[in-house]
């Protein structure tokens, strides 16, 4: 009995005396992986959700290499991306809304203003 109470003795104050290390050392490891990890899954954010500066870049692509209008290379841009045309509003910017106008009146899908267009 007497072995095994010096046994159970010695083995705790053993672990005692590794445990402080260890911690230590998981937690600058997990750290670590933890700020290594981050990096990752914000590039990932960022290439994958967009906002409305990246959306609007993004068709003027579109418009740029393919000579699409505005309305068109929406629709594309979401056919290609699967993105539900109901959640594109959310990414138009002013400046995007307003060649969108442009194109409609221009197509007859909306009744001209005189604001819409310079005459040129």
């Amino acid at each position: 009995m007497e072995i095994v109470k010096s046994t159970r003795k010695e083995t705790r104050v053993s672990i005692l005396n590794f445990l402080p290390g260890t911690l230590e050392n998981l937690s600058i490891t997990k750290q670590e992986n933890m700020e290594n990890k981050e990096n990752p899954v914000e590039t990932l954010m960022k290439e994958k959700f967009l906002c409305p500066n990246k959306f609007a870049e993004e068709i003027e692509k579109l418009v740029l290499a393919y000579n699409f209008n505005y309305i068109d290379a929406i629709l594309t841009f979401c056919e290609e991306n699967k993105i539900e045309m109901e959640s594109v509003s959310k990414l138009i910017s002013k400046p995007l809304k307003e060649k969108l106008k442009c194109d409609a009146q221009q197509l007859n899908f909306m009744k001209k203003t005189s604001r819409a267009k310079l005459p040129l």
